[in-house]
């Protein structure tokens, strides 16, 4: 496990500064702008899910486990963006104001 540690050193470190860096931005984006914000972070989980799709191609066929670990995992990802485009569909709404009847 320390070995692990010692290896790994520079990406452990660099792991810790992106989670403080993300969390200091997500908190001080203005409420305006978590619609574009969360918009952007759909289309970021989209380009992943196509790399995990393509990296699924190249697992052999007869690992199983890593073929339902990747199916679990893309499975999660499709939801993950489906439900951000929901709630930025909903925030959009929210912003549009109230339609007048006729």
């Amino acid at each position: 496990m320390i070995e692990f540690f010692t290896e790994n050193e520079q990406m452990i470190y660099f792991l810790v500064l992106c989670t403080f860096l993300g969390v200091e931005l997500i908190a001080n984006v203005p409420a305006v702008l978590h619609t574009p914000l969360m918009s952007g972070a759909n289309a970021i989980s989209g380009i992943i899910l196509v790399g995990a799709i393509l990296i699924m191609l190249k697992i052999d066929e007869n690992d199983y486990l890593s073929l339902a670990l990747g199916t679990i995992a893309v499975f999660l990802g499709m939801l993950n963006i489906a439900g951000g485009f929901l709630v930025t569909g909903r925030m959009l709404q929210m912003f549009s104001g109230k339609k007048k009847s006729k």
